[in-house]
């Protein structure tokens, strides 16, 4: 069991009165910032890059199946989106500046863009992108730990709706 000593409230008060201008940033905070600001960036590339993937699967998806399909895709399009915009807040909480540059969003993005011709070539791609997405928000909440616990359960509720997508591909996937 751990130890924590817990700081009187005179020190909690003076404490909070110094660098105001850093806002949720305390002298408490942990983490690594720059690099948490950097993993967060590149997180943020990675749900931009999958929101507008899904958006051109659900303009583009075709065939008999492609109804079921098309839905799913506007509902994580639209679910990537709230991800990145619940990343890019805590971008800015932290002090940081969220990178929306279009010419930076394919190069930081952990996902690849690959439009996909076919339906069944949309849904695994899709499926792909999933499973990066899972893998390095696994890795990003481990190596947050307990440093920074507010990222890490923004990440740990991202992860839990990427599960889900990717679970929702595999099936309609397997269906095709």
């Amino acid at each position: 069991m751990i130890n924590v000593q817990l700081t009187d409230v005179n020190t909690l008060r003076e404490r909070a009165r110094t660098n105001v201008d850093q806002g949720a940033v305390t002298e408490g905070y942990a983490g690594d910032r720059e690099e948490i600001l950097r993993l967060l960036n590149e997180s943020l590339a990675t749900e931009l890059v999958c929101t507008l993937r899904y958006k051109r699967h659900y303009f583009m998806a075709n065939g008999i199946k492609a109804s079921v399909a098309a839905a799913e895709f506007l509902e994580h399009a639209e679910q990537e989106m709230e991800h990145a915009d619940k990343l890019a807040e805590r971008i800015t909480q932290l002090g940081g500046e969220p990178d929306f540059n279009p010419d930076n969003l394919s190069k930081n993005s952990h996902a690849q863009y690959v439009a996909g011709n076919t339906l069944k070539e949309m849904v695994y791609e899709d499926l792909v992108a999933e499973r990066i997405a899972i893998d390095s928000y696994r890795e990003i909440i481990q190596y947050i730990g307990e440093k920074d616990p507010t990222t890490r359960r923004i990440f740990e509720d991202i992860l839990a709706q990427e599960e889900e997508h990717a679970d929702d591909m595999a099936d309609i996937y397997n269906a095709l």
